[in-house]
């Protein structure tokens, strides 16, 4: 028998931690606008950027692309956002909120950061623990050799 024990393995923790941090926030969005994690993702990429094509939004969010055409689908289909040919890659389509979508996002982003603000007061106030969690971040390529 190994001694291995996963519910003390790192990584596992880490992947449980985001996951019910994930949750926690995702039944807030979901209960309000119906949305998934795909679709939060990207109105909240939206919010950020204005116009993004869906390779970008793939790449940034860590979701699959057929995962954003369908979120996009949806968000466009409720109204959410706005989707065209990117103007500087006719290949390539774009993504925009609809005023709608700002809307939605401007009554959901105080709600996320209040959320974050109870997840960092759990972790002693979480100064710490978000420098090294951007610290991991940037090692990104470094683990698994």
């Amino acid at each position: 028998m190994s001694c291995f024990d996963l519910e003390e393995f790192l990584p596992y923790q880490l992947a449980v931690l985001a996951d019910q941090v994930s949750r926690g926030f995702s039944a807030l969005y979901r209960q309000r606008y119906g949305l998934s994690v795909a679709e939060w993702r990207v109105v909240a990429h939206l919010g950020q950027s204005g116009m993004v094509s869906v390779r970008e939004i793939h790449r940034r969010a860590m979701l699959g692309k057929s995962q954003v055409s369908r979120a996009a689908s949806k968000l466009e289909r409720n109204g959410y956002i706005t989707k065209a040919a990117n103007p500087a890659d006719g290949r390539l389509v774009s993504l925009a909120l609809t005023e709608r979508g700002k809307a939605m996002l401007a009554d959901l982003a105080p709600k996320a950061m209040a959320y974050e603000r109870e997840i960092l007061t759990a972790l002693d106030g979480g100064t710490e623990f978000r420098a090294s969690v951007r610290q991991l971040l940037e090692l990104e390529g470094q683990f698994g050799r």
